[in-house]
Order: C-alpha cells, then sequence, then structure tokens
C-alpha cells in the first residue's frame, strides 16, 4: 500500500513551502509527522546499509521525527509479468529533520538504528581536520521534495557528466506533476529536462 509509505501523498500545486510537504508516515504503524520550521533543526544525510532506509526511517517517524526518503516507480519484470514497482531514486540514503543532539543519538546511540551512518561532507573539513555531517539546507530540501514526492517514473538520479547545459537558465516549472520546482535547463539523455543540485549528493532531473 504506498498511501501509507511516508513521504508520499498527492503531489503538491503550489510553489516551494514548507505547507505543501506531504507528512511522513510509517509504514508500520501509521504514525505520521509534518514537516514544520525549526530555527533548531537541519536536514541531515543518513545511510542505511543493505537498503534497510525504510526500517530506519520507520523507527524514527515514530520517534516524532520528520524523514524523508525520494522515491520512484520503475518497470520491472516480476514472476514474468511487467509491473511498476516503488523504489528509491537514492539508494540508501534518507532524509531526517533534527536537531543536532538527535542526530547524534540516531546515529551513535540507539542499538535499533545501529545499521545506519552519517553521510559525510567530503568538502569541508572541521576544526579538527575531520568531514563533518552533510547537512540540506531547507530550500534545496522543499526543492527537492516537490521535485520527487509524485514518484514519477521519469525522475532520474544523474551526475555532472551527463547533464549538457547550453544556456543552463534557471526556471520554475508552472504546470504538472513538478509545478513549484526549482532548476536549470539541461539536456539528459537526449531531452531537454529541468535538474536540480541536492548539494554534495548529486543532481536530479525531472521528466522531459
Amino acid at each position: 500500500n504506498v498511501e501509507s509509505r511516508r513521504g508520499e501523498a498527492n503531489p503538491p500545486s503550489v510553489s516551494v513551502a514548507p505547507e505543501t510537504i506531504p507528512e511522513a508516515k510509517s509504514s508500520q504503524t501509521g504514525v505520521s509527522e509534518r514537516y514544520v520550521h525549526d530555527g533548531h533543526k537541519h536536514w541531515y544525510v543518513f545511510r542505511a546499509s543493505y537498503g534497510r532506509e525504510d526500517k530506519a526511517a520507520d523507527y524514527i517517524v515514530e520517534d516524532g521525527t520528520y524523514v524523508y526518503i525520494a522515491k520512484r516507480y520503475a518497470r520491472k519484470i516480476v514472476n514474468g509479468k511487467q509491473k511498476n514497482v516503488l523504489e528509491p531514486l537514492v539508494p540508501n540514503l534518507l532524509f531526517v529533520y533534527a536537531t543536532e543532539d538527535q542526530a547524534e543519538a540516531y546515529v551513535k546511540r540507539t542499538p535499533a538504528l545501529s545499521f545506519i551512518t552519517y553521510y559525510y561532507n567530503h568538502f569541508v573539513h572541521d576544526e579538527m581536520g575531520k568531514n563533518p555531517p552533510l547537512t540540506v539546507s531547507c530550500k534545496e530540501m522543499e526543492n527537492f521534495i516537490i521535485a520527487t514526492c509524485n514518484r514519477s517514473e521519469h525522475l532520474k538520479f544523474v551526475n555532472e557528466s551527463q547533464c549538457h547545459y547550453k544556456g543552463g537558465e534557471t526556471v520554475r516549472v508552472i504546470e504538472g506533476l513538478f509545478k513549484g520546482v526549482e532548476g536549470r535547463v539541461a539536456r539528459v539523455s537526449g531531452q531537454q529536462r529541468v535538474v536540480l543540485s541536492l548539494s554534495s549528493i548529486g543532481l536530479i532531473s525531472t521528466a522531459y
């Protein structure tokens, strides 16, 4: 039942704003959590081993913390038949809106989440010379959620070499499933698409 999954309600139809973002839900208990701006919280990126991002998200949502996992439908052969299967757009990653203390507790002091780690920012060093946990700005994350919560099969997770910018104009989509999404115009897989950046993680392209 895909409607019981977290962060996958009907796609929004207005520009980027917290109230357009769907609720996070636990697929196991139905517990839900709405995304609300909080100056003490940041969007942390967690990595779950062996594809256990759903399991981690269920636990964190039930703890009262907002979680988002980007997914899309993909056509696959199942038992000899072609079916639309819901799968992670960016495998093994989940995005958690939490305080620094909450994030630290989930990663380092929660036995039930022993299989998750931080996704580190490899382009920055802290005062100890180490890479800090990667955080994504609220504006960038809200744009990413609106672009991906419709679960379109045309979404792609791509790298810079796959994107061919001519003018690279920045645009906002004004109609359709991706309404409200902001990004740059590029050719991806031979088609013109709108491409948005997700910090140090990669690029996501919309439908052509």
